[in-house]
């Protein structure tokens, strides 16, 4: 796979982590971490994370980061041409963290089609479960960084997710990867990381019917 150059699509998360981390054993080679990040406010689409953030995950790992502004409306078109600028540069492939999620794979396989790239999906088709575990044992450590309000603790806003996060999650019956948009995490550090980032100030939001971690102060370890 060495001679290949492969991006991730990299939400901060968990999951793109473990993808990330599963494609670098396997043998390829991952020349950029790729980030979109909505036009206001300045956080990752989706997860609602900090941009500073991710951008000191990139420094902590060691692999490039590119950011990009994204609408809601031409997120395809947007996410297109980030990765068509890529591609002069020797990428071929993309890496994905999804798992079951039938719409999130056929999107992700017409437009790397439409692109001429290879997608990569390290997770597709496992077990949630064993994948959180896998992430835990592997040595990763993550913070809950946003869920849904009416189906996470807000007190748990800022907390590892952890074996008692995933207990809880037994509990509540709610999905352990939370494949559903039901929680978004930001890994702080493991095995891809050559520095752990600390949280230091932070104070919880609700908005649009979830939790949000709003970061005001963090570190290198």
């Amino acid at each position: 796979m060495t001679d290949i150059n492969y991006v991730i699509s990299w939400s901060g998360g968990k999951d793109s982590c473990l993808a990330c981390y599963e494609a670098l054993r396997r043998g390829y080679t991952v020349s950029y971490l790729v980030n979109f990040i909505s036009t206001e406010p300045q956080r990752v689409r989706f997860h609602g994370t900090d941009v500073k953030l991710i951008q000191m995950q990139s420094q902590a790992i060691g692999i490039s980061l590119i950011q990009k502004e994204t609408t809601w409306n031409g997120y395809e078109q947007d996410f297109k041409v980030a990765i068509a600028d890529l591609i002069p540069r020797g990428v071929k492939g993309m890496i994905f963290g999804d798992i079951y999620v039938q719409e999130h794979l056929d999107w992700v396989e017409r437009v790397c089609a439409d692109l001429g790239i290879i997608a990569v999906e390290p997770l597709w088709g496992q077990n949630p479960e064993n994948i959180l575990s896998s992430f835990i044992d592997s040595g990763f450590e993550a913070v809950v960084v946003s869920a849904k309000s009416d189906l996470i603790d807000k007190d748990w806003i800022g907390r590892k997710a952890d074996r008692s996060f995933m207990q809880y999650l037994s509990k509540r019956g709610i999905d352990f990867c939370g494949e559903n948009g039901e929680y978004h995490t930001l890994v702080t550090g493991g095995p891809i990381f050559k520095q752990r980032m600390q949280l230091l100030d932070s104070r919880t939001i609700n908005k649009d019917g979830y939790w949000l971690l709003d970061t005001v102060k963090y570190q290198f370890e």
